[in-house]
């Protein structure tokens, strides 16, 4: 059983018609404690319901909460989602909430000290607070995963640069490759050439590029390993590639096979595609069968 610590967003996603509990660290905190892992989550809420609520949720899902700290002047995390005609979304994310004021405390600082990998994203670096705190973390941590989640205007290419330089381990989604790519003075066209140019200069061991419905690619040690991805029918992406990304470490820590890791990891984010919500229930057995359907005859 593996030790993580996520750090970063929790908040609420709202859509046209509801509400589902989301954040990116939170939806790979959730995946990876369903593996069976030991699952921590340090963020903040509001003193509100929605709070409470959030709370709860992680706590039902078996995912420590204690390093959740309760901020009495900013409200939860709300997250504005619109979804196109083809399942893709966008956002719109409030600003300033409680997430955005972490504090720096010590019994967060000793859990990531005692994690076998700690997990965050770009987003939470948008205010001082959290973005100091971040990377007070990062400096504590054995094995920092980096998942990059770019969302204009929060972000700068100095503090993208700077949160690379720090990873073991890195996912980008093939748009936000070629853009920070682009920021290092890449002049390569291709996705693999911008995925080594990138790892040239940088001291992370894995990376990782979500190509969507085309699966991905995976830079480990360096060697590629490639899943084309699953044919599917999309409801909603969201929560897609942290469910991939929870899957794919979880994997990768637990020395199994890079292409096994990498196949597993795109079947779990295919399925979770064609389910509503960031968070769906999945069972190793159906994951295994959706990878594998001739096993079943």
């Amino acid at each position: 059983m593996l030790k993580i610590t996520c750090f970063g967003e929790v908040l609420w996603d709202v859509f046209p018609t509801h509400k589902k509990i989301g954040g990116a660290p939170l939806n790979v905190a959730v995946r990876l404690q369903s593996f069976g892992n030991d699952v921590a989550m340090i963020s903040a809420v509001g003193n509100d319901k929605k709070g409470e609520n959030l709370i709860d949720f992680l706590k039902d899902g078996g995912v420590n909460a204690e390093l959740i700290q309760v901020n009495t002047e900013y409200k939860t995390g709300k997250v504005k989602v619109m979804l196109n005609e083809k399942g893709s979304a966008s956002y719109d994310i409030m600003f300033p909430r409680a997430w955005d004021k972490i504090e720096l405390q010590n019994h967060a600082i000793e859990r990531v000290k005692e994690s076998d990998a700690f997990v965050f994203g770009s987003l939470v670096a948008r205010d001082e607070q959290s973005k100091e705190t971040l990377f007070a973390l990062i400096e504590a941590s054995k094995y920092a995963v980096f998942d990059v989640n770019l969302r204009k205007p929060y972000y700068t290419p100095e503090l993208l640069i700077a949160l690379l330089k720090k990873a073991d381990f890195i996912k980008f989604n093939d748009d936000e490759l070629f853009e920070i790519s682009r920021y290092m003075g890449s002049v390569h066209n291709s996705l693999e050439q911008n995925l080594q140019f990138v790892a040239n200069q940088i001291q992370a061991k894995s990376i990782c590029v979500t190509k969507g419905r085309h699966g991905a690619v995976l830079l480990h040690e360096t060697k590629l390993f490639y899943n084309s991805g699953y044919q599917i029918n999309v409801v909603d992406t969201v929560g897609a590639g942290d469910s991939f990304l929870a899957s794919l470490i979880s994997k990768l820590l637990n020395n199994v096979n890079p292409q096994e890791a990498i196949d597993f990891a795109c079947a779990v984010g295919a399925l979770v595609a064609q389910s509503e919500g960031a968070n769906p229930i999945l069972k190793i057995e159906d994951i295994g069968l959706f990878i594998n359907p001739l096993t079943n005859k």
